[in-house]
């Protein structure tokens, strides 16, 4: 099965560059072992004391296991972080992880965060709202992609205006998902 959980964490909090290879190759082989052991760690992580810790165990929960086995019990553990975490990259990977996941259940935590004085927030936010609106498409998660859209800053609007474009053009296919953002 690889290396195992512990020594792959470690190598993963070991790279401080967020988007560093060693880190992001340690996430990815966690996120394939798709086991309790691996969910165990990540929900863990998420209660850390640290930034990097939790950033961490959010970006695991957001693609573990194949056919993603844990959302049920990922997504309470996200839902919690969206509504009480003030670190900008915390709330980020957390909006992320709720694109990749695809669960319109974490449709009322991403709203709550397309209003967040942070742009890079917002940005995550436009992310995921496509991905989470439901089908069909919830109205209230509609316009708040419209009005992120409009938002001051033009990465976030551009973004959205991509993911209303999606949402609107194929609210009858399921499974519509947008690729990953670049990095911000």
């Amino acid at each position: 099965m690889g290396a195992p959980v512990d020594d792959l964490i470690q190598a993963a909090l070991a790279d401080e560059d967020p988007d560093g290879p060693t880190r992001w190759r340690a996430i990815a082989d966690l996120q394939q072992r798709g086991d309790l052991e691996t969910f165990t760690a990540a929900r863990r992580l998420c209660a850390s004391a640290t930034v990097a810790e939790r950033v961490l165990g959010v970006d695991i929960l957001g693609e573990l296991g194949r056919d993603r086995p844990f959302t049920d019990k990922t997504m309470p553990v996200l839902r919690y972080l969206a509504a009480s975490e003030d670190d900008t990259r915390v709330l980020y990977s957390a909006l992320i992880a709720f694109g990749h996941l695809r669960d319109p259940r974490a449709l009322p935590s991403v709203i709550d965060l397309s209003t967040h004085p942070e742009a890079t927030v917002r940005y995550g936010t436009a992310y995921a709202l496509p991905n989470v609106l439901g089908h069909p498409a919830d109205p209230a998660g509609l316009a708040a992609l419209r009005r992120l859209a409009e938002d001051e800053d033009t990465d976030v609007a551009d973004w959205a205006s991509l993911g209303l474009t999606l949402a609107t053009a194929h609210t009858n296919t399921p499974g519509q998902q947008l690729s990953d953002p670049p990095s911000r």
